[in-house]
């Protein structure tokens, strides 16, 4: 039981909060009873959901009383859910649920004061690029106390992996992203630097590294076993070349049985352009035996379990699936789902000649020289490929 005094107390400890841009309620009610009670519903940001709230009123007071006493709790608390009180946010946490894109904008408006031309640009780049990263996700964090270890985690390795990008840019990534967390520190939007635990790659080595034959026939008998919708994953990784962040969007539909190809719409493709990607025989066995095409076309490829879905996954689910089955083949670090693709292109380039890999890769160019070089017929040549993983029922 809460008496007016304390509603008001409570309510003017948060009415300096800023947190009226993401407060949604319902208005104050009174429900009379064995009980009588006024409550509300008011969203829960950490939770994501509107919760209710009652206030009690005495059972001792007369009739005429608990009217009164219901009408002066409903005054202040109409008041204090429109100037943006919530009761499920303490005052500490208030700046934790700013939106964080707006804390991306005021970021930026201190970015345009900064005296160099060239590292205003550079920084506008960079939170166009994390933009990219959030709206790529399928749960794309919304508030500012959402930027975690885990969020920042997830955006290096996506510039890293699916971006392609060396170790020193990965590394500068990271420097950027570390001094965005000061500033949301300095805000009070978070409490501690998420990015500090995310140790600095060695930019003399190659961090990644391909996949031995035998390592790739020792994951397929693990996968076989295992795990063979993360399987075609991997399969499609090592054949098709095409990145986490493609694959993530790929739906049934895009697969080609008549003309053994994938197309890669421009939505999603890295350098924004359409692209038809050869089908490899042992991709297309393994999707059959998976039954992949008595799901719909409109399913993506990969969704819940590396399984046909209406929604899809976030093409960071690739990687962190990779590393419960490296931890179980007792694999080093520098084997990553990527690998994967370093290890198509080796192995494509060794036996049908480097100018398919890079056709079959996408990739602009190999050499000044390969610029003028016509494109083979990639689908049909990547069709008959016979690579160093395989796929067989009978597993030794």
């Amino acid at each position: 039981m809460m008496a007016l005094k304390d509603v008001k107390k409570m309510c003017s400890k948060f009415c300096n909060g800023k947190s009226s841009d993401i407060v949604g309620y319902t208005p104050p009610t009174l429900h009379k009873g064995v009980r009588w009670f006024v409550d509300f519903t008011s969203l829960d940001p950490a939770r994501g959901l509107m919760r209710r709230k009652r206030f009690y009123i005495k059972d001792s007071l007369s009739v005429s009383e608990k009217k009164r006493r219901a009408s002066e709790i409903m005054e202040v608390l109409t008041k204090q859910l429109a100037q943006g009180w919530n009761p499920w946010v303490t005052d500490d946490e208030s700046r934790g649920f700013v939106y964080f894109d707006n804390c991306l904008e005021r970021y930026l408006d201190y970015v345009d004061r900064m005296d160099r031309k060239k590292t205003r640009q550079s920084y506008r780049s960079r939170v166009n690029i994390l933009r990219e990263f959030i709206t790529s996700q399928v749960n794309p964090i919304k508030y500012a106390y959402q930027f975690d270890i885990g969020f920042c985690n997830d955006f290096i390795d996506w510039i890293y992996l699916d971006r392609e990008s060396s170790p020193r840019t990965r590394n500068n990534y990271r420097g950027w992203l570390y001094g965005l967390a000061e500033f949301l520190i300095a805000r009070k939007h978070i409490n501690t630097n998420p990015v500090e635990h995310i140790k600095v790659m060695p930019e003399h080595e190659k961090y990644r590294k391909d996949l031995t034959p035998e390592m790739l026939k020792q994951m397929s008998n693990y996968l076989c076993r295992n795990d063979k919708s993360f399987f075609l994953a991997c399969l499609m990784q090592y054949y098709t070349l095409i990145r986490p962040g493609e694959l993530s969007h790929l739906k049934i539909g895009d697969i080609s049985l008549k003309k053994q190809t994938v197309f890669v719409s421009h939505e999603f493709s890295k350098n924004h352009k359409d692209a038809e990607v050869g089908l490899n025989k042992i991709v297309i066995k393994l999707m059959l035996d998976l039954e992949v095409f008595k799901q719909p076309d409109s399913y993506y490829l990969f969704g819940s379990d590396f399984k046909p879905s209406k929604e899809r996954i976030g093409s960071d689910q690739f990687n962190k699936r990779w590393k419960i089955m490296r931890k179980a083949l007792k694999w080093n670090d520098c084997y990553q789902f990527y690998s994967l693709k370093d290890s198509g292109i080796r192995d494509l380039a060794n036996a049908q000649g480097v100018v398919v890999a890079r056709d079959q890769a996408r990739h602009s160019d190999i050499t000044t020289t390969n610029k003028y070089i016509q494109k083979h017929g990639v689908q049909q040549v990547t069709l008959g490929f016979e690579g160093n993983l395989t796929y067989d029922d009978e597993v030794e």
